[in-house]
């Protein structure tokens, strides 16, 4: 989401005169490093007399291991959903012992740095830091205030609310009912949204002509494939379809350049790595997208109607269910039914989608980073 004043420090290095205050997070998932550099951007024009600096613990304490494991988690989630299904139902089972035993290189990390940087309240928006930090606290050694920004929504995973924390931030209120159900004292549970980048506080009105597809292609290269020839009959009837690639461009060129040659007549606007995503959901009619955490309250926040084609089990049920709760989306399954829920969605003058349009207002959080940072200024201050 390109932000400038704020990055990954490793090690950490702050003035002296101010306070310091640490945003941690995971690269396992695009939702974590999305809500820990929101809330770190939000938290800078809350208190810009404070240090806030964002930081992966775990892959500063473990740089190969973590890229190895951030590779492996990518390829699990894509291509043997079965096998992390499989995993993520193992992990919730109770007696499963989340012990921070296995993060000892992290522990060492996060210890040695507490006590040089004296954090006044740390926000995670991944679950270990948690236990991490209550193994630092049995030792009898000062730990701040924690604020655990949970990144799932409705089907929330119990290893969110397995340790301590002082607070926890939830995205809606059908979420704060199962983080309660879990074990937290209600009066710790704050719904302040998914924290997004503040872009979407500004919202760029649609002043485009005709109808626009914005799709995030995350699914393996053939079901890319299978879903542009699922759209060529609207791309040929003049739709025009913005295909940003990210990281995905290697795996997928052949494949894209492939449909792109067959058709030199359909308007495809392909873009590489790009911080223009907020700008990009709130100018298009529709986006076509998995259910991640933080895409899916960035499509929120932009009011886009939404084709979810893809669900990582376990995590991204609940993100996807809150869409569908309130016929904010559609579910395809296929290629074919993705091609068939756009067309549903542009149809009659996009009627449709001006009607899911609607229903995103009540539940559309774009100012949640700034939520989250009132509560950690309230947590501070307490």
């Amino acid at each position: 989401m390109g932000l400038p004043a704020i990055s990954f420090v490793s090690p950490l290095f702050f003035s002296t005169h101010a306070r310091v205050i640490w945003v941690l997070t995971a690269g396992f998932g695009d939702g974590h490093n999305t809500a820990a550099r929101s809330v770190a951007e939000a938290l800078c024009q809350r208190l810009p007399s404070e240090d806030v600096a964002v930081s992966d613990l775990i892959e500063d304490a473990h740089p190969v291991l973590a890229g190895l494991l951030q590779r492996a988690y990518q390829v699990a989630i894509i291509r043997f959903p079965w096998l992390w299904r499989l995993a993520y139902a193992q992990l919730a089972k109770p007696g499963i012992n989340h012990s921070a035993e296995w993060f000892q290189p992290t522990l060492r990390v996060l210890e040695q740095r507490l006590e040089k940087d004296q954090p006044c309240a740390i926000v995670s928006t991944y679950p270990a830091y948690a236990g991490l930090l209550k193994v630092l606290r049995d030792k009898g050694l000062p730990v701040p205030p924690l604020i655990t920004v949970i990144t799932d929504s409705i089907s929330v995973h119990p290893v969110w609310t397995a340790f301590p924390s002082d607070v926890f931030c939830v995205a809606d209120e059908d979420t704060r009912a199962t983080v309660k159900a879990l074990g937290p004292k209600p009066e710790q549970i704050k719904v302040t949204g998914f924290p997004v980048s503040l872009a979407f506080t500004e919202q760029k009105a649609r002043t485009h002509e005709g109808q626009q597809i914005l799709y995030l292609p995350s699914t393996p290269p053939t079901h890319v494939a299978q879903t542009l020839q699922a759209l060529k009959p609207l791309l040929l009837a003049g739709v025009k379809l913005t295909l940003p690639v990210g990281k995905h461009g290697p795996r997928l060129y052949h494949h894209i350049r492939r449909f792109t040659d067959a058709n030199p007549q359909a308007d495809i606007e392909i873009i590489g790595w790009t911080n223009r995503i907020p700008e990009l959901l709130q100018t298009h009619d529709i986006v076509i997208c998995k259910a991640g955490g933080a895409i899916l309250h960035e499509v929120l926040a932009a009011h886009i109607p939404t084709v979810i084609d893809y669900v990582v089990p376990g995590q991204e049920e609940g993100n996807a269910e809150l869409l569908l709760r309130h016929e904010c989306a559609l579910r395809s399954l296929t290629p074919q039914e993705t091609g068939d829920c756009a067309r549903r969605l542009l149809e009659n003058g996009g009627a449709l989608a001006r009607a899911m349009r609607r229903n995103i207002g009540p539940i559309s959080e774009p100012k949640a980073a700034f939520k989250v940072a009132d509560v950690v200024l309230q947590t501070i201050n307490a």
